[in-house]
């Protein structure tokens, strides 16, 4: 299952690095090339709330097994495409079986484990989810560059194939549940969501509120969830139960874990980013720098799930916020001159304090849950977190490109002759060079200090974000039904 679950979330990611080598391969263009990433955030997003209903109409292990099928003869399809066409027709396949992958593994963790092991089911099935994101760069990278951007998609076939045979011979079924479907809500919930997914993965490209494209894209979502919550109140027979609302923890849970998606990936994106743009990282020293934060994360995990159950499940999700701020303030303070041991034991920290909250969160969420809502409200889960992720990348991609404009500006107006008398001297000074290679030279340093400017402004945001979320976990209610 948790092999499952990490080759679901490996695929957001692992096909970042391989987009200027598939530009090339299939024709693409600049901007059409990104619809391979946004083909399947928009199709799992639109296509997770048929999770509940189709696990309880043909059955949740029926549902687990088409579902990881499909998904490994998508990739395979993905990793044959000839065209952009073409594979974004495949991604947006392999987009809707990840969005049943995701629910059902999580659904699949809780109902083989019993009541007092969910902490300990929840962090084994949340290091999939988390160390996806942190591996996908890396072996990305590695395929990318000693083999070919088509093995980002056929690396899903051996996993896939051990992954479905264990779950063939062993996964237990549910029972099933007639009831009818909502194809109006669900209508509109899709559009509002999949509009909300396209208009944050492309807001930054196409410069906002100054493309119509973001507007009917906000019209949409607007209209979508607007209706969608009407029928959600008033429908007689909807597609997500209203009993899930009523669950004070998954409703504080859903919370979290919006903002834990939003932790989670924006300083991921964002610290690639910087390492590759500004310290002029290769993609593969990027994922090394990167990948020891998995150490923090799995070291958390295990705790986490030992300790569930025995101390107050708020006093471990306000640590888990609280050392992420921390590791977040660590990260302002950053400066050109920091080396790679600064990323990797800042990671460190921040690993472990994403692994304790994920844990936590991922836990409450189901503890006072009747079992029969359990794959609709993982279906919920995993959507908030998916479409945490997308606003915080959007929010943080944003910031980042008027910061530097910004930050450009300012720092460019102290640049002159009389300002830098000594860097003339001592670095221009030595080499034969024209005024304008001098100038190149001097807009190349201004930029770097602009861009780092900007990281840490994001870094500044993340941090508060999580800071906040410290106190509000002390007003969730205890867990009394562990141990």
């Amino acid at each position: 299952i948790m092999l499952a679950m990490m080759m679901q979330i490996l695929d957001t990611t692992i096909a970042n690095v391989a987009l200027p080598h598939m530009q090339t391969s299939l024709g693409a263009t600049i901007d059409s090339v990104t619809w391979v990433l946004t083909s399947y955030l928009v199709a799992s997003a639109a296509a997770i709330p048929l999770t509940g209903w189709l696990a309880d109409r043909i059955g949740s292990r029926e549902l687990f097994l088409t579902a990881v099928v499909f998904f490994i003869v998508s990739s395979m399809l993905c990793g044959i495409a000839t065209s952009l066409e073409q594979m974004v027709f495949f991604r947006i396949l392999q987009g809707i079986c990840a969005a049943f992958i995701g629910p059902l593994s999580q659904t699949a963790m809780l109902d083989i484990n019993p009541t007092h092991k969910h902490g300990q089911a929840m962090a084994i099935w949340s290091l999939g989810a988390v160390l996806g994101p942190i591996l996908g760069p890396l072996i990305g990278g590695y395929l990318t560059e000693y083999y070919n951007w088509r093995w980002v998609f056929f690396v899903n076939l051996p996993i896939g194939a051990l992954t479905f045979t264990i779950l063939f011979l062993l996964l237990p079924g549910r029972p099933l549940k007639r009831r009818g479907f909502d194809l109006f809500g669900f209508a509109f919930f899709a559009l509002g969501v999949a509009a909300l997914q396209l208009m944050l993965d492309r807001g930054q490209q196409l410069d906002w509120f100054n493309s119509w494209e973001i507007w009917l894209g906000l019209g949409a979502t607007i209209i979508g969830l607007w209706v969608f919550i009407i029928h959600l109140i008033t429908g007689r027979e909807t597609i997500v139960s209203r009993r899930i609302f009523k669950d004070y923890n998954f409703v504080g849970s859903m919370l979290f874990m919006t903002v834990a998606g939003a932790l989670i990936f924006a300083s991921m994106a964002l610290l690639a980013l910087m390492l590759q743009g500004v310290f002029g990282y290769p993609v593969i020293d990027t994922g090394m720098v990167l990948a020891p934060r998995g150490l923090g994360v799995i070291v958390a995990m295990g705790i986490a799930a030992r300790l569930m159950g025995k101390v107050d499940s708020r006093l471990l999700l306000f640590a888990g916020f609280a050392i992420t701020a921390w590791s977040f303030l660590l990260m302002t303070r950053w400066s050109l001159d920091i080396d790679s041991w600064n990323v990797i034991s800042t990671g460190l920290i921040q690993g472990f304090g994403f692994g304790l909250f994920i844990v936590v969160v991922n836990t409450v969420a189901f503890a006072t849950l009747p079992l029969d809502l359990r794959a609709e409200a993982s279906a919920l889960l995993n959507l908030v977190r998916s479409l945490g992720a997308s606003i915080g990348i959007a929010i943080c991609a944003t910031l980042v490109a008027r910061n530097l404009q910004i930050s450009h500006s300012e720092l460019a107006e102290h640049v002159n002759p009389y300002a830098l008398p000594d860097m003339g001297a001592s670095i221009l000074g030595r080499f034969v060079l024209s005024d304008e290679a001098r100038l190149l030279l001097i807009d190349r340093a201004v930029n770097r200090e602009a861009f780092m400017i900007s990281y840490i402004d994001s870094y500044w945001l993340l941090m508060v974000l999580a800071a906040a979320m410290a106190p509000l976990a002390l007003l969730t209610r205890p867990m009394r039904e562990e141990g």
